[in-house]
């Protein structure tokens, strides 16, 4: 059985878009590890392993709640999950949004081709409603947000603590 091709047709050329497979793991964990590290994208505080992460594809469906990479010429150069939002069944329209982009690869177009493709796919996929979390100071990211079309739905003041640091939490959201 072929499986079906995910790609973009919206993305440039050498950018391909497609559910995340075993093999990408590795560079998947890669990617989440620096961003652990900088400090400004996950509450995460402590790296991640590939024992610990081994489940972490087969806890998405591509039907519902989906795992992307994008890869540039063959290399994974950022990935996005969609998440359910919360556990209660009224919620299910709604997803939640997190991507990351290799370092090697920012400021290249990544984050906005995979939030384009969650944007234009979330109907099919029954999703009416998009969420990110975003820290505050992270204002590249919610600039990108910004610029596809999300607002600032909240904001969750001094909820998380990042190296003795207290961080605000801005939620953007969008309707699809």
């Amino acid at each position: 059985m072929l499986k079906k091709d995910t790609r973009s047709p919206t993305a440039p050329t050498g950018m391909t878009i497609r559910d995340a497979a075993a093999v990408d793991l590795p560079a998947i964990i890669g990617i989440y590890n620096a961003a652990i590290a900088m400090r400004t994208a996950t509450a995460q505080l402590e790296p991640v392993t590939l024992e610990s992460r081994k489940n972490w594809l087969s806890d998405h469906s591509a039907d519902q709640y989906p795992f992307w990479v994008l890869q540039i010429n063959g290399e994974v150069a950022g990935w996005l999950t969609f998440k359910s939002f919360l556990p209660r069944s009224a919620y299910r329209g709604t997803a939640e949004l997190s991507v990351y982009v290799h370092e090697e690869f920012r400021r290249r177009g990544v984050a906005r081709h995979l939030l384009q493709e969650a944007i234009r796919r979330a109907p099919k996929l029954q999703i009416s409603a998009l969420v990110g979390l975003i820290f505050a100071h992270n204002t590249p990211s919610i600039r990108l947000f910004e610029q596809l079309g999300f607002s600032r739905w909240g904001l969750l003041p001094r909820i998380a603590r990042v190296d003795e640091v207290e961080r605000d939490l801005t939620i953007m959201g969008r309707h699809v």
